[in-house]
């Protein structure tokens, strides 16, 4: 298929962001072209742990994650396609106090936001999630509706969704321009030839920065490397294991762990990755995850890894993401720097950004999110519940 001569919007990046937006836009009858400079999710989206929560510290990923939630809930129907959801809850293990203090604070707000919450002691979380050693543990912040699924098969149903609603998808189509005259969009240059259009919003992730440079705008959005591993089946040793178990974390360390398949899949965030699109994969990783396991899960010592990946984490200095329409050309909006929550906030920021577009009241005040904070004093608001 050729390039559309004329769209209503051009969304660039076909991620869960991209493939959200272009679904929901298509959907409300908007006439759309999704363009991925490589295949459909082979960015920050396919590198993803899969975990869908709404466990965070800010009343408003609290609610992008609960509204989230509700519509991977629904995926099967709308839009139709199956996306592996399971839903065992999410678990922080809390080793230092002021954390536990930070946990319990945010334990409060989300009980009074409608999402199910609780603290448990080291006792009752390791019955729940076998894993986990209790030992130096103080605390574990437990969200049972919260899960993992699959981020591939996410994006898949969107484009598909998208498509079945007239919205043009390309892949290896590359956004070299943004022609704007007298603040308007007038069209964008591609790779493949140029499509007019008055509406641009960009979903590129980790390359948003430079898309958004095509306007003039300055998104403070850095790129680090993080890895995962896939371990080999489970066997005999770990048949005492429940079916179902929650994501688990040792907030302190970042390890992470969750049921994949018929082996784990483990993590952690190196914070001394360099900044950097380099994918190269750490040849200490390994040893450094064994380091990490040997006192808070142990018995992942056991467990040979079959397979892993690295991806890149979009973050930005406050660690929420950047939402919103930039003032200065009309009609061009972004939502990137999500920190490592993007995938979990896909179904409610395709919504949004919907919304955005045809001028309607989103289901939440998404003022706060903007590119705009960072100019000025005191604006910003830091995530704290992330790894």
């Amino acid at each position: 298929m050729e390039l559309p001569a004329r769209v209503d919007v051009v969304v660039v990046g076909g991620g869960v962001m991209g493939a959200s937006t272009a679904f929901h836009l298509a959907e409300a009858g908007v006439g759309v072209a999704l363009l991925e400079a490589n295949e459909l999710a082979s960015g920050s989206t396919s590198k993803a742990a899969g975990g869908v929560r709404a466990n965070f510290s800010d009343e408003l990923n609290i609610a992008l994650g609960a509204r989230s939630l509700d519509l991977f809930s629904r995926f099967i129907e709308r839009p139709g396609y199956e996306i592996d959801l399971h839903r065992p809850g999410y678990l922080f293990a809390l080793t230092k106090a002021e954390d536990l203090k930070r946990f319990e604070a945010s334990t409060e707000l989300q009980m009074a936001l409608g999402v199910e919450s609780r603290m448990l002691s080291a006792r009752e979380a390791s019955k729940i999630s076998p894993l986990l050693s209790e030992e130096g543990v103080l605390g574990c912040s437990f969200t049972p509706n919260d899960g993992h699924c699959t981020p591939e098969a996410v994006v898949l149903g969107y484009a598909g969704g998208a498509r079945k609603f007239g919205a043009v998808v390309k892949t290896g189509v590359r956004v070299t321009g943004i022609e704007d005259s007298g603040g308007e969009i007038k069209a964008v240059s591609t790779s493949a030839g140029r499509i007019e259009t008055n509406s641009v919003i960009n979903c590129a992730g980790a390359w948003s920065p430079q898309i958004a440079q095509m306007v003039g705008l300055d998104l403070p959005v850095t790129p680090y490397r993080r890895e995962l591993a896939i371990t080999e089946p489970l066997g005999e040793s770990f048949a005492d294991l429940p079916k179902e178990f929650p994501m688990t974390i040792d907030y302190s360390t970042s390890l992470y762990w969750h049921r994949e398949g018929k082996g784990l899949l483990m993590g952690f965030s190196d914070s001394s990755n360099p900044p950097g699109f380099e994918l190269k994969r750490d040849p200490q990783f390994a040893e450094k995850l064994g380091q990490l396991a040997e006192k808070r899960a142990p018995r992942l010592l056991d467990l040979g890894i079959q397979s892993g990946w690295s991806g890149l984490y979009e973050v930005t200095p406050d660690h929420n993401a950047i939402l919103g329409e930039y003032k200065s050309v009309s009609r061009f909006f972004y939502a990137t720097g999500f920190s490592g929550h993007g995938f979990l906030q896909g179904p409610a920021i395709g919504e949004i950004l919907r919304d955005l577009y045809l001028g309607k009241e989103p289901f939440i005040d998404i003022t706060a999110l903007s590119a705009e904070r960072f100019t000025r004093p005191n604006a910003l608001r830091p995530e704290l519940n992330i790894v």
